[in-house]
């Protein structure tokens, strides 16, 4: 089968915004060899892998990857003139284009590496970017010109390190694969106008957090976990990577639902995923796949960013769970209240 590739894709978008994405796609392919390679060196006879020693902003250990893919995307930008400047999850201000902080007429975000807790598994991981209009253009961009909703993004996308690599992009008009040719180095067109399947029997959450989980979510799961004896009539299957790219791809494939809500663990923060960096670019992919994204009370991509790293609740999939989901929100009915173990599941059950 002959592919087209993206270069062709590209060439139908608008100019400023293909060339960003361009760039993007670039460092993308960089950060596949790095973690293609794993233990192996690499450039300079230094191995990407392992721990740095060190915290970044997120107060997460980083790893050599983490570094590495995140001066990989900023070397990328620095050399597009569309863009004025950036941020990323890894560091605690944005970057402000050396050569186009004045001309650029885009800003990009991007979470470097995803998943990098799972590299010494050997379990995929990936990048997640998305692309905002400079809302003012001609000056420098400072933290404001980031607090943008999701619904101001001109493109977002991924790239999933896996068995194979894939880039799924969108400008607006729908969900393209590409995939990463490693002979080439070339990214080939795979698949055109990707829509995620409205029901479902799977879904993903940690369940080790399920104490903590608000009454909608205890709901939903015990819900699920009842299986053909309970409520939803049907059983379910439940998956969890914690790789959120990882997720994300599965729903995009064959559907699903995602669950990483708020819960009472940690009371203070408001969710566990970042807003700009993760939960944005994805809930912007879901819905031009045809899939929902919420917070639980509201659409992810209408939530306003207070600041830079700011963390959000996420549940994004399949549209008839999604719903379903938020449903409970609006009317939380307390039909749990079992603790873990008492009954044949590992889950509680809900009352018939």
């Amino acid at each position: 089968m002959n592919h087209t590739d993206l270069e062709a894709w590209l060439a139908a978008q608008q100019p400023a915004v293909a060339d960003v994405l361009r760039h993007l796609a670039q460092a993308c392919v960089k950060i596949s060899r790095a973690c293609s390679r794993g233990a192996i060196a690499g450039e300079g006879g230094q191995s990407t892998h392992g721990a740095v020693g060190e915290v970044n902003v997120q107060g997460e250990n980083q790893q050599k990857l983490d570094v590495y893919s995140d001066e990989c995307m900023a070397e990328a930008l620095a050399q597009c003139s569309a863009v004025a400047g950036w941020a990323s999850e890894e560091l605690e201000h944005p970057t402000v284009s050396p050569n186009h902080a004045t001309t650029g007429r885009y800003l990009a975000v991007f979470d470097p590496l995803d998943g990098s807790s799972n590299i010494d598994a050997n379990i995929s991981v990936g990048t997640i970017f998305s692309v905002l209009p400079h809302m003012f253009a001609g000056a420098e961009p400072t933290e404001a010109a980031f607090m943008q909703p999701g619904r101001r993004q001109v493109a977002a996308g991924y790239a999933l390190y896996g068995p194979a690599t894939v880039l799924v992009l969108s400008t607006g008009s729908g969900i393209e694969f590409f995939t990463l040719d490693p002979v080439s180095s070339n990214w080939l067109h795979t698949r055109s106008g990707v829509q995620i399947r409205t029901t479902t029997s799977e879904f993903a959450i940690n369940t080790s957090n399920q104490r903590f989980w608000e009454k909608p979510i205890q709901r939903y799961v015990s819900e699920c976990v009842a299986g053909d004896t309970g409520p939803r009539a049907r059983n379910f299957n439940m998956r969890w990577v914690a790789s959120m790219v990882a997720e994300v791809h599965r729903i995009m494939t064959r559907g699903g639902v995602f669950l990483y809500p708020r819960d009472t663990k940690e009371p203070r923060k408001p969710g566990r995923l970042r807003l700009m960096y993760e939960a944005s670019p994805m809930a912007y992919l879901m819905e031009q796949a045809g899939a929902k994204a919420v917070t639980g009370t509201m659409d992810l991509l209408d939530v306003v960013p207070d600041t830079l790293h700011q963390r959000v609740p996420v549940i994004i999939g399949s549209s008839d769970e999604v719903e379903r989901i938020v449903g409970y929100y609006t009317d939380p009915s307390e039909n749990v209240s079992h603790q873990l173990f008492r009954h044949r599941s590992l889950f509680v059950q809900p009352h018939p």
